[in-house]
Order: C-alpha cells, then structure tokens, then sequence
C-alpha cells in the first residue's frame, strides 16, 4: 500500500470511528432522557392510580408506535416526539404494576432490586462490549425467534387468564426467557452501534430503551414471585 492509500485509509477510518462515536453519544444521550421520561410518567400513573385497563391501552399504543411509525420517522426529527411518545405511554403504563407491588408486604425491596438488577445487568453487558468490541451481529436471527415465541407465549397466558386459568409456571417461565432475550439484545445492539451497523440512533435508543424496559418488568415478576408474594 502506498503513502497516499494509507492516508486515505487512516481518514476513512478515522471518519468512521468519529460516526461511530457519534450514534453512541446520542443514543446514551436520548435513552437516559427518555428513561426520565419514561419514569416520570410511571410517576404520574402512580399517583392517579391509573386502572390496569388504561395500562394495557398504554401499552397496545405503544406497540404501535414501535412496529408501524418509528421505522417511518426514525431518520427526521418527527422520530424523536415519536419516541418520547413510546417511551412516555410504557412508562404510564408501568403504573399499576408498580402500585401492585408497592402493595406487597416486602414490595419496595422487590422493585429496588428489580430496579438494580436492571441497571447492573445494562450496564455490565454495555461496558463488555465497548470494552471488548466484540461482534454479536450473530445473535440476530435466534433474538428474534425468541422473541417471537416469548411475546406470543406472553398472549397466550393473557387469554388463559381471562378465562380464569392460571399458569403461573408458565409465566414465570417466559419471565426468565425474556430475561435472557433482553440480555441478549442489550449485547447486540451495542455491538451493532460500536461496529457500524446501526447508524440510526433513534432506532438504537429505541432498542434498548425496550430492552431495559422488558428486562425490568420480566425482573419485577421473577423476584415477586420467589418473594412468595405474586
């Protein structure tokens, strides 16, 4: 290689890293906004005493912000109001599920440690792969095949419980799956950042954001449960 493609081979490089670095500001940047956001808005839902119908709403609206506008907006300034929008109604949502287990006798432990548990969990999967740089991209098609199968396992024990047939060890077992799948998320898409193959913070925020908003929830119901409380 000559003089001048190694130059152009450092600028290339040097240029790549810079927008690298850049998506993983802005993304760190909005996901610890919208978690505010996210948390005041459990706040309010908290002190309204929001009914678990207004949650599920919450929720369906949510979802379809995720899958049908977000892929539309992710690349103009309209993505970031869609996003404080999804990240805002999960958080109104998460309401009374907060205020069921705050109810518990042992619920504050529960959710602090639901709540630690997430952060420790995000943050030693991140600091992992900035500090290794290791590519998960390989993780993407069982992600999401397992995801897949955990939502609709999630829908399915919904139904059986609208017909009053509970199956706690079947939810439980999801719980723990997602678990898993989230932790699994959370490793490929800041590999996907770290290495180029997510220019789009907006749709890098919003991935993690779900991320750490289901491994909480999947969390909280793990550890009420083998609390003896749930």
């Amino acid at each position: 290689m000559n003089p001048y493609q190694q130059s152009v081979a450092t600028t290339r490089g040097a240029t790549q890293q810079f927008a690298t670095n850049k998506v993983l500001r802005n993304t760190y940047a909005l996901l610890a906004m919208t978690l505010l956001f996210s948390a005041a808005a459990a706040g309010v839902s908290m002190a309204m005493n929001v009914s678990p119908g207004i949650s599920l709403l919450c929720s369906v609206a949510a979802l379809v912000l995720l899958w049908f506008v977000v892929p539309r907006t992710a690349n103009s300034a309209a993505g970031l109001g869609v996003v404080f929008a999804i990240t805002g109604l999960l958080g109104f949502g998460l309401g009374p599920i907060l205020n069921h287990y705050l109810g518990m006798a042992n619920g504050p432990q529960v959710v602090m440690m639901a709540m630690g548990g997430t952060a420790a969990i995000f943050l030693g999967l991140s600091a992992y792969v900035l500090t290794t740089r290791k590519d998960f991209s390989f993780l993407g098609g069982f992600l999401f095949a397992g995801i897949m199968v955990a939502f609709l396992g999630a829908i399915a024990v919904l139904g059986f419980s609208f017909f009053g047939v509970a199956l706690p060890g079947v939810a439980l077992a999801i719980s723990a799956m997602f678990v898993l799948l989230m932790s699994g998320l959370i490793l490929f898409e800041t590999s996907r950042i770290i290495n180029g193959g997510e220019t789009n913070y907006i749709l890098a925020t919003v991935s993690l954001y779900v991320a750490i908003y289901n491994l909480f929830t999947s969390l909280l119901h793990l550890l009420g449960a083998f609390g003896g409380d749930d």
